[in-house]
C-alpha cells in the first residue's frame, strides 16, 4: 500500500505544479497519477514539461502520466485545435513519451476502503464502457484503454473528451447498469469554482459534495464514487487548490 496522489489538469501553469511537487518528491511512499492536460492555455507549458520530465527520469515508477485531449493533438491522436500550439521541441518531447509508453490512457487504484477507481483524463462514459466490452474491474478497463483504442480516443464522448455533467454522470444515472467501479477524472467540472456556483442538473447536485479549497467534487451514483479533480487553473492558475490524496491505497496498473 502507498499514498496515491492524483494531480488534476495543469494547463501550462508551472508555478502551481511546482508548488505541490516538493511534498510529493520528499514522500518516499507517494506515487503520482497526473490526469493529462499538462500543456496549453497557461503561461509556461515548457516549464511544466520540464518538471514532469525530471520526475519521469528520476522516479518513473512513482509518476504515472496520463494523456489529455491537449496532449493528444500533438500526437496525431486527434486533429490540432489549440490556437497557440507548442513549439516543435515540446511537441517532440510529448511524442517521445507516447512512443516509449511513458504516457498512458488510464490507470487504476484500489482505495483503503476497497473501492476500485479508474483514472482517466475525462472519465469513461457508460457508452464507451460498453464499447470496451463492459469490463467488470477498473484494472481490466485500464488495461483495455491502454491498448489505445483509436475510435474511443477520437470520440467526443470518449475518455479524452467527455463532459462531466451531461455525458459522464447523467449517462451513468440514466443507464440501468450499476457502475462497476468508481472513477477519478479531470478535463471538466460540474461547478464553477470561482463563482462557487453549480454547472449541472439537480439530480447530480443532490449526489455531490464539493471541496471548494482543494477544487474537487465527489459524486456518488448508486454507491459508486466519481471524483472530479480539474482545478480549472485557466491562464493564471488557481489561487488555491490541492491534489487528491488517497492514503493506504494500492496501484493496480
Amino acid at each position: 500500500m502507498t499514498t496515491v496522489v492524483i494531480v488534476g489538469d495543469v494547463g501550462g501553469c508551472a508555478d502551481q505544479l511546482a508548488a505541490v511537487l516538493p511534498a510529493l518528491v520528499e514522500d518516499p511512499e507517494a506515487a503520482v497519477i497526473q490526469v493529462g492536460d499538462l500543456v496549453d492555455r497557461g503561461p509556461d507549458s515548457p516549464g511544466v514539461l520540464k518538471l514532469v520530465g525530471e520526475r519521469l527520469a528520476e522516479a518513473p515508477e512513482r509518476w504515472i502520466q496520463l494523456i489529455g485531449n491537449h496532449e493528444a493533438q500533438y500526437l496525431g491522436v486527434v486533429d490540432p485545435f489549440t490556437p497557440e500550439p507548442l513549439a516543435a521541441a515540446e511537441s517532440a518531447l510529448l511524442n517521445d513519451w507516447w512512443l516509449r509508453d511513458r504516457m498512458r490512457v488510464a490507470a487504476a487504484v484500489r482505495t483503503a476502503q476497497g473501492e476500485e477507481l479508474l483514472v482517466t483524463h475525462a472519465g469513461l462514459t457508460v457508452g464507451s464502457w460498453r464499447e470496451l466490452g463492459s469490463p467488470v474491474t477498473a484494472a481490466t478497463t485500464a488495461e483495455l484503454l491502454n491498448t489505445r483504442p483509436d475510435a474511443l480516443l477520437r470520440s467526443f464522448t470518449g475518455p479524452l473528451w467527455a463532459d462531466a455533467g451531461p455525458e459522464l454522470y447523467e449517462g451513468w444515472l440514466g443507464d440501468p447498469a450499476f457502475p462497476p467501479f468508481g472513477q477519478v477524472h479531470g478535463h471538466d467540472t460540474i461547478v464553477d469554482f470561482e463563482a462557487r456556483a453549480w454547472r449541472c442538473g439537480e439530480r447530480i447536485r443532490q449526489r455531490t459534495s464539493v471541496d471548494w479549497a482543494a477544487r474537487h467534487t465527489t459524486t456518488v451514483i448508486n454507491r459508486t464514487t466519481f471524483i472530479g479533480v480539474d482545478p480549472k487553473h485557466g491562464r493564471r492558475g488557481a489561487p488555491e487548490w490541492s491534489p487528491l490524496y488517497l492514503r493506504n491505497a494500492t496501484l493496480l496498473t
